[in-house]
């Protein structure tokens, strides 16, 4: 079970607003006793910095990481970024990310489409969604199932359609993205997500796999060539 808290001593507004949006994701509120800490179990907490995804493991907040190191790149004329290059993003382009994470991918798109362009990201864990729709404001969030969603889509909606989803086979990793990984949806990209995002797709449907897993295979897929040297494989296919 999740629950809504607030750090100590937060301001009443903040713990108005904490309150708010535990009524609004239909998770519980935590009463806090002064003085006291959290007790064991998963919380999604409001301080005066913004939202942190508590549990006994450690914490995480949505923060731009290893997205801003691409986006300076790209901005100091770099043209290498794998993403970008296979999705052919440009300016005023319309993106959805399938599966958000806490958004790096898309938030590399955002910066290239610019604000005449759109990106959407799905999230299909409650409390993952949440970070990230309360961290930034520059990328439309849904609380949605990836299939329920592109279903509801007319054809040819979006310029590409992204998937991420969380490799099969675990790699070591970070703390904060263990916590991540704890949190995340596991189910396996279906065959239907793929044929569904190919019928909304305009120009690409684009899909990370892990190099040493059969990811991009099962799903009868095959990777664009890369370098040896990286963990990380993609997979591009033509919107119909």
């Amino acid at each position: 079970m999740i629950q809504v808290a607030v750090s100590h001593s937060v301001a009443p507004e903040l713990e108005a607003r904490a309150r708010d949006r535990a009524k609004q994701w239909g998770l519980p509120f935590f009463e806090r006793q002064k003085n006291r800490g959290l007790p064991a179990g998963t919380f999604l907490v409001l301080g005066g910095d913004g939202w942190t995804l508590r549990d006994e493991n450690g914490a995480l907040r949505f923060a731009e990481g290893l997205a801003r190191l691409r986006i300076k790149r790209l901005e100091a004329g770099e043209t290498d970024d794998v993403l970008v290059k296979l999705a052919e993003l440009r300016a005023g382009d319309e993106v959805l990310d399938c599966t958000f994470g806490l958004g790096a991918d898309a938030q590399v798109c955002a910066h290239v489409v610019g604000p005449k362009g759109r990106v959407v990201g799905l999230e299909k864990s409650l409390p993952l969604w949440a970070l990230a729709k309360e961290g930034q404001h520059q990328i439309v969030m849904h609380h949605a199932d990836c299939v329920e969603y592109l279903e509801r889509q007319p054809a040819k909606r979006f310029d590409v359609v992204l998937f991420d989803p969380m490799f099969g086979r675990k790699k070591k990793a970070s703390p904060a993205f263990e916590l991540l990984r704890a949190h995340a949806s596991h189910e396996p990209l279906r065959p239907e997500a793929i044929a569904e995002a190919r019928r909304v797709a305009r120009r690409w449907v684009i899909v990370k796999g892990a190099r040493y897993s059969d990811d991009l295979k099962r799903l009868n897929l095959k990777a664009e060539p890369q370098s040896r040297y990286t963990d990380v494989v993609w997979a591009r296919v033509s919107g119909l």
